[in-house]
């Protein structure tokens, strides 16, 4: 499936764009760390959540759960908010 990559994790990708697969949505951020260690760890916490500053969409809808079954058609977002004073 199609995951789009926003700018501050392509220091990890070095692409916008990249394929995984995977049944679920933790099991595409397995793949994509297992491509590209530690992008998993700047997407979900300590307690296997995703970070509150992390937002995932699937084929435009937000998933929050990461047992959410996914198909090789999706298209996986990943957004990062940004923060500041």
């Amino acid at each position: 499936m199609k995951v789009l990559i926003p700018g501050a994790l392509r220091s990890y990708t070095e692409q916008a764009q990249v394929e995984a697969s995977g049944a679920t949505l933790g099991a595409v951020l397995v793949e994509l760390d297992r491509r590209y260690s530690g992008i998993r760890f700047r997407i979900i916490d300590e307690q296997d959540q995703i970070r509150r500053h992390i937002r995932i969409f699937v084929n435009g809808e937000q998933v929050r759960d990461l047992a959410q079954p996914l198909n090789v058609t999706d298209e996986l977002v990943i957004v990062q908010a940004l923060s500041g004073g």
